[in-house]
């Protein structure tokens, strides 16, 4: 059950980028929250899972010997679940969405500043939460603000409302 939820239902499980193919995984609940409920639902599910997994990351890492083994990937969920909320409050929309996830994937990947510093540093369960939670705090933020110049522009034409959608 452990391995199970680390590897978010084994999206991480992936043998070449498990990172990409869990936060594809997560964008899919994403998805259904934002269009059904609200951005501060996912909001508060982000925070719910990186408070929950801290515990259970240490554990895993007590049995496996391995710090941030590559199969976890419920930090990439949480991560993608922040950006994806925080985005959508300035528009909850699909280009809103898109960029969310690509920027966070390249938060990520890059580990740019404090979140490369927070990655190498703090170890743990902390450690391997913080620095994706970072990433998707900083990819939302710039998801909104792109979409608030585009709105100022007038270069958003084609964008849809994820709620209209299907």
């Amino acid at each position: 059950m452990q391995k199970f939820f680390l590897t978010f239902c084994y999206s991480g499980c992936s043998p070449k980028a498990p990172g990409t193919f869990g936060t594809l995984a997560a964008l899919i609940p994403a998805f259904f929250i934002l269009k059904y409920l609200e951005n501060t639902t996912l909001f508060l599910l982000s925070f719910l899972i990186f408070i929950a997994s801290i515990r259970i990351i240490d554990d895993y890492e007590k049995k496996t010997g391995i710090h941030d083994d590559k199969h976890i990937v419920i930090d990439e969920v949480a991560g993608v679940f922040l950006a994806c909320a925080i985005a959508a409050s300035s528009a909850n929309s699909l280009l809103n969405f898109l960029t969310a996830f690509i920027f966070f994937r390249f938060f990520d990947i890059t580990k740019p500043s404090i979140i490369g510093k927070i990655d190498k540093k703090v170890k743990g369960g902390l450690g391997v939460m913080l620095d994706d939670m970072l990433a998707g705090l900083f990819a939302g933020l710039l998801s909104a603000v792109i979409y608030g110049i585009l709105l100022q522009f007038n270069l958003v034409t084609w964008d849809i409302n994820l709620k209209n959608l299907f």
